[in-house]
């Protein structure tokens, strides 16, 4: 956990942009995954581990504006946890990690928001994600499942927003540590890929790497030679002499927090002359992105940016023609480069969007385009101190040996 103060200090200041009301924070549970007792590792809430730090499950804190009390609605292990699991530290000796001194058990959590509700005071929770909280949530305040995330609420949305956008020190040197993973999981891939092996040889060497160094992957590895399915998973595909393997992979630090880099490497160990020129291309539109990116310049500007210089690199191998800028202006590029540059980072791989991507990437004014490829943008916003952006591009061609991809800090 980060120092006490830390998690004090956040929601002090989310008390002071809700302004009233109280606040709900539900934390995860554990998640059966075949049967009630086998089940996928825990992954709590970011929203909770943002504000309480505590990593473990059946948790729900909750802050009340109004009475500037902050409490934990949880118990402690049963003897029978203790039995399998055992000793464990006290629910009371772990919230005080987070500056709460205040605990109840969770079974009372009902009986407070009826309170609340009784006295007329608002109640503010931001979207769930998992469907046993949204029938929590829908009992506890009495509404139907479908009505929950109807009911979230605009001000904690956009409380949390502007907290969790900019990065603290500590939260960047979190970020990094992630990165380091993600650098070792590159060089891994990059020794350990040859001819005749199969995806998920080397996905799975990836995935293991990154749990003995952090807290495991922090989305399911992309690796494939087929690059032009941008999200495949399957990890079946022999590799091949004279195939390109797309990367997509992070990690998670120790806290939690997220990085995410892709890179394409060639299966023989050597890129042809055509797969060199393709990949230079995209790489001159990264670091151009990197080059441009400073406070108070708008994201959607990099994001062309890089398109030019990928329609440009194109034009100049024969494989697209006309002027550049109308090109890029007509979408025309996104045949090539049909997603987003980048996307936010931090405790969520894309970081807040649970929340609501225009929300997080847009404004009332800076409005989502409607074109194809430029749709996909995440962010458009302008750039603003302690905002972690994660710049890059991925030229993703009809063929998957023309199939390049970068993305993140050049490694």
């Amino acid at each position: 956990m980060f120092p006490e103060s830390t998690y004090i200090e956040r929601r002090e200041q989310l008390k002071k942009l809700v302004k009233s009301g109280v606040i709900l924070i539900p934390g995860n549970n554990h998640s059966p995954m075949n049967y009630p007792s086998n089940e996928y590792k825990f992954r709590q809430d970011s929203n909770f581990l943002y504000y309480f730090g505590l990593d473990s499950e059946n948790m729900c804190g909750v802050i009340d504006a109004d009475n500037n009390e902050d409490i934990i609605f949880g118990d402690d292990r049963s003897i029978d946890d203790v039995l399998w699991m055992g000793p464990q530290r006290s629910l009371k000796e772990r919230a005080g990690d987070a500056g709460v001194s205040l605990l109840e058990s969770f079974s009372k959590i009902a009986d407070k928001i009826q309170s609340v509700k009784s006295g007329g005071r608002k109640i503010h929770y931001a979207p769930q994600y998992r469907h046993d909280l949204i029938i929590s949530l829908s009992e506890w305040l009495d509404m139907t499942p479908a009505q929950v995330n109807e009911n979230t609420s605009e001000e904690l949305i956009k409380a949390i927003i502007s907290q969790r956008t900019i990065k603290t020190d500590e939260e960047i040197e979190q970020i990094e540590q992630a990165i380091n993973i993600s650098y070792e999981m590159n060089v891994l891939a990059m020794r350990y890929i040859k001819p005749g092996l199969i995806e998920r040889e080397v996905s799975g060497a990836l995935e293991g790497l990154a749990i003995g160094m952090g807290r495991g992957i922090s989305f399911p590895v992309i690796f494939s030679v087929r690059g032009e399915i941008l999200h495949n998973h399957e990890h079946e595909n022999v590799m091949r002499d004279g195939d390109l393997a797309i990367l997509d992979s992070g990690a998670e630090s120790d806290l939690h927090y997220a990085s995410d880099i892709t890179r394409t490497i060639p299966v023989s160990g050597r890129f042809t002359d055509k797969q060199k020129e393709i990949y230079q291309i995209v790489l001159d539109s990264q670091v151009n992105a990197i080059n441009q990116i400073k406070p108070g310049v708008s994201f959607r500007d990099i994001h062309k940016g890089a398109a030019k210089v990928i329609a440009k690199g194109l034009s100049d191998l024969g494989l697209m023609k006309g002027n550049i800028d109308e090109a890029v202006d007509s979408g025309a590029h996104a045949l090539f480069f049909p997603h987003g540059l980048g996307h936010m980072m931090g405790l969520d791989v894309h970081d807040l969007e649970g929340m609501g991507e225009n929300l997080v990437g847009y404004t009332n004014k800076i409005k989502r385009s409607e074109q194809f490829g430029l749709a996909y943008l995440r962010f458009a916003k302008k750039m603003e101190p302690g905002c972690q952006r994660l710049p890059g591009t991925a030229l993703r061609l009809a063929s998957p040996r023309l199939t390049i991809g970068t993305v993140g800090p050049a490694v």
